[in-house]
């Protein structure tokens, strides 16, 4: 693992074997939503454009999104890179930023006054119950992610998985 200075006072982490390649560049950090991410700009017919590290990294197209497995945007070593559509991208995310509860998948009912749990796959929504205590709301989305998502269930929770194995 070798290290790429950035911007901000940040470095990225890539494989050794692509830290030459890479490093023939200037990288910038640069923060989208909640996330740092490596990017470089290329000059092309006098247009800027923007590239991504991971990407990169990954010989990624247009029709394709590269997932970090660990939700660091500047973790772009291959064991922490996969290719994915959008919809397996959005399987491995934080909770939203408005979520108060700072738990995914899980709510509060003002009609109910209890915890609801939900989950999203590919556009719908399915109920998962209502709760009187956070703790079997969250472990109910959970649930529900493994099923679901599969090897794109949040690493938290397959790390909590295993542990109960």
């Amino acid at each position: 693992m070798k290290e790429i200075l950035l911007t901000q006072n940040k470095v990225a982490l890539v494989d050794a074997e692509d830290f030459k390649s890479l490093n023939e560049y200037k990288w910038c950090a640069h923060k989208h939503r909640n996330t740092f991410y490596a990017v470089r700009n290329k000059q092309k017919k006098g247009k800027s454009k923007t590239i991504l590290m991971h990407r990169e990294i990954m010989l990624a197209n247009n029709n394709v999104e590269v997932d970090h497995k660990n939700l660091n945007g500047l973790h772009n070593y291959r064991k922490n890179l996969r290719l994915c559509t959008a919809s397996q991208n959005r399987s491995n995310a934080k909770a939203h930023k408005d979520n108060i509860l700072k738990t995914k998948g899980v709510y509060w009912s003002k009609m109910a006054r209890k915890f609801m749990a939900r989950i999203q796959i590919q556009g719908k929504e399915i109920y998962l119950g209502l709760f009187t205590v956070l703790a079997d709301a969250d472990q109910a989305y959970r649930v529900a992610e493994l099923k679901y998502f599969k090897e794109f269930a949040r690493e938290e929770t397959q790390n909590l998985y295993k542990e109960k194995i």
